[in-house]
C-alpha cells in the first residue's frame, strides 16, 4: 500500500515538472525565434547587433541560421516576416525552419527577401560561430573549434577563448585552447610579457605548425621577444629532429618485421638442406591469396565476424604454403641433393609456373584484402606515428620467432634438425629419417612463408609479384645473420630494416637497397658465414 502511495507521489511530482517546465523550454524557444527573426530587421549595423545577440545566448541551436547567414541562404518571409533557411528546388525555393531544421512548403523565389550580408557582417558571423563551438556541450566541437581560431591567428577570438577556458572541464580541449589562445596573442597588440608566456606555450606544444608560427613571429619581433621566439624555434627543430629518428627507427622495426617473417623460413630450410629456394617468394604469394580466399569467404557467408577472419587464415596459409612445400620437395628437391646450380634453376621454373597459375585463376590485377577493425587506424606518441597494423604485424613476428625458436630447441623434431643441419651422415648413422625431416622442414619453411603472405597482406599489394618484392631482401637476412641461425635471422632483419629506412631519405629506396647490397659484400668477405655461424664438423668442413 505504501509502495502504491509512493509510485502515484513520484507520478504527480513528474506531471507537475512537466506543467512547470514545457513553458519555460517554449517561451526559451520562442525567444531563440525573436533573435534570428532580428537578422532580417534593420540595416548592416543592426544585424551585427542580432549576430551578436544570438551568440551570446550560447545555443547552439543557432548555428544553422548563422551558418545559412554566410552562406547568403537566410531569407525572410514577406508574408509575415519570418526568417527561414532556402534550398532550390527547381524554379522554386523550398523552406527550412532554422531553428527545427524542419523542412516547410515549397515556394516561389519572389515569397521571400534575401537578408544581405557584406565582409564585416561575414566576420561577425564567423566569430560567433567559432564562440558557439568553444561553447559546444560536445568535447570533439570545441577542440575543433579551438583548432580553427589556432590556424585563424584572429585577435578578436581572445576573449571568446579567455570565457571557454576559464569554464573548460577537459583537460586535453583545455590545452588545445591555450595553445590557440597563444598564436592569437603573437598576432594581437598585447604586452610582452603574454607574448613570452605564448611562446612558452608554443614551445611545450611543439610540431611543425608551432615551429612556423614561432618563425614567422620572430622575422617581425624584436629585442628580447625576438630572441626567446627565435631559441624556441630551435629548441622545436631539434625535438622535430628526434622525433624523426625514433620514427625512422620505428619504419625500419616495421619493416625488419617483415622481413623477419620472410626469412626465417628461408633460413631454417636454407640450413638444413643447403638449397637456395627461388620459390620461397611464392609461398608468401600463396598466403596472402590464401587471406584473400578466406576473406572472401566470410564476406559473403558471416560478414558480421569479418574482423575474425585472419584467425582463419593463419592455419589455412600454414596449412597450403605448407603442403605444397612438402610436394616440392618430395617431386623435385630430393632428386637434386647436392646440385645446387640445378636446384636453383628448378625451383625459379616453379616459381614461374606458380606465379602464372596464380595470374591464370585469380587475374593479373592486385586483390583487394580488408584489415579486421582491430587493425585499422593509427595512434601517436608525441611526433611519433604508429599504426595498428604494422604494430601488430611486429608482435606477430615476435611471436612466430619465439614458437619456432622453443620448437627447434625443446621438440624431438627440433632436435633432428639441428642433428641434421649440423651432420647430416651422422645424423643419418643415428637412425633419424633424414629424407622425411628434409620434407618436413620445407613443408615449414614454406608454412611460415605463407603466414608471412597473411601478414604482407594487410600492407601490401596482393598479386602474382608479392613474393618477388622480399626474395631478394630475404636472402641478404639469412646470408648476413648466418645460415639456418634463428637469432641471426632476428638480427638480421633487424639491421637491414632500420638500415634501409635511415638510407632512403638520402638515397632512395632503390639506391638504398644498392647499398645495403654492397654492404653485406663486403661483410661476408670477412665472416662468409654470417654474423652467427653454425656449429659442427659437418659445418665446419
Amino acid at each position: 500500500m505504501m509502495t502504491s502511495f509512493k509510485t502515484r507521489i513520484t507520478f504527480l511530482l513528474f506531471l507537475f515538472s512537466l506543467f512547470v517546465t514545457l513553458p519555460a523550454v517554449q517561451a526559451h524557444a520562442d525567444a531563440l525565434a525573436d533573435k534570428i527573426n532580428a537578422l532580417a530587421e534593420g540595416g548592416f549595423n543592426d544585424r551585427e547587433k542580432a549576430i551578436n545577440a544570438l551568440a551570446e545566448t550560447g545555443d547552439t541551436r543557432v548555428v544553422p541560421a548563422l551558418e545559412a547567414l554566410g552562406d547568403a541562404r537566410l531569407y525572410q518571409l514577406k508574408l509575415g516576416g519570418k526568417v527561414v533557411i532556402v534550398e532550390e528546388a527547381g524554379s522554386e525555393f523550398k523552406l527550412i525552419d532554422p531553428l527545427t531544421l524542419e523542412a516547410g512548403e515549397t515556394v516561389a523565389k519572389g515569397a521571400v527577401d534575401k537578408i544581405k550580408v557584406n565582409n564585416r557582417l561575414r566576420r561577425a558571423v564567423r566569430d560567433a560561430l567559432g564562440g558557439l563551438q568553444l561553447r559546444s556541450n560536445k568535447p570533439a566541437d570545441r577542440m575543433a573549434a579551438a583548432e580553427d581560431v589556432f590556424k585563424s591567428k584572429d585577435p578578436g577570438a581572445i576573449p571568446l577563448l579567455d570565457k571557454a577556458i576559464e569554464k573548460e572541464t577537459d583537460a586535453a580541449v583545455r590545452k588545445a585552447m591555450l595553445e590557440a589562445r597563444a598564436t592569437v596573442v603573437l598576432s594581437s597588440d598585447l604586452d610582452e610579457d603574454a607574448k613570452l608566456a605564448a611562446i612558452k606555450i608554443l614551445t611545450e606544444r611543439s610540431g611543425r605548425d608551432a615551429r612556423s608560427i614561432l618563425l614567422a613571429f620572430a622575422n617581425t619581433a624584436e629585442g628580447k621577444l625576438k630572441t626567446a621566439a627565435t631559441d624556441a624555434a630551435a629548441l622545436i627543430e631539434r625535438s622535430l629532429a628526434a622525433w624523426a629518428t625514433a620514427q625512422n627507427v620505428w619504419y625500419g622495426l616495421s619493416l625488419g618485421s617483415v622481413l623477419l617473417l620472410a626469412a626465417i623460413g628461408l633460413a631454417i630450410t636454407f640450413g638444413v638442406m643447403g638449397v637456395i629456394n627461388m620459390a620461397h617468394g611464392e609461398m608468401v604469394m600463396l598466403g596472402a591469396y590464401t587471406t584473400f580466399v578466406i576473406q572472401n569467404l566470410f564476406r559473403t557467408l558471416a560478414p558480421e565476424f569479418f574482423d575474425y577472419s585472419l584467425l582463419v587464415a593463419l592455419p589455412a596459409a600454414f596449412l597450403v604454403a605448407g603442403l605444397v612445400g612438402v610436394g616440392i620437395e618430395r617431386g623435385i628437391i630430393r632428386f637434386l641433393h647436392n646440385r645446387p646450380l640445378e636446384t636453383l634453376l628448378a625451383t625459379w621454373g616453379l616459381s614461374l609456373i606458380l606465379q602464372q597459375a596464380v595470374r591464370s585463376i585469380f587475374g593479373p590485377t592486385n586483390q583487394e584484402v580488408g584489415n579486421p577493425a582491430f587493425m585499422s587506424g593509427a595512434f601517436e606518441i608525441g611526433q611519433l606515428t604508429i599504426t595498428y597494423n604494422r604494430l601488430w604485424i611486429l608482435v606477430f613476428a615476435l611471436v612466430v620467432f619465439a614458437t619456432l625458436l622453443i620448437a627447434m630447441k625443446f621438440t624431438r623434431f627440433g632436435l633432428n634438425v639441428r642433428a641434421v643441419t649440423q651432420n647430416r651422415r651422422m645424423a643419418a648413422s643415428m637412425g633419424i629419417r633424414t629424407p622425411w625431416v628434409d620434407a618436413l622442414t620445407f613443408g615449414l619453411g614454406s608454412g611460415i612463408a605463407g603466414i608471412a603472405g597473411v601478414a604482407l597482406s594487410q600492407i601490401d599489394n596482393v598479386s602474382p609479384n608479392l613474393g618477388q618484392s622480399y626474395i631478394i631482401d630475404s636472402f641478404m637476412v639469412v646470408v648476413f645473420g648466418g645460415v639456418g641461425n634463428l637469432w641471426g635471422t632476428l638480427l638480421g632483419a633487424v639491421t637491414l630494416g632500420i638500415a634501409n629506412k635511415f638510407l632512403e631519405p638520402f638515397a632512395g629506396a632503390v639506391l638504398a637497397k644498392i647499398l645495403v647490397l654492397v654492404f653485406i659484400i663486403l661483410f661476408i668477405q670477412k665472416r662468409p658465414r654470417g654474423l652467427f655461424a653454425q656449429k659442427g664438423r659437418a659445418v665446419e668442413s
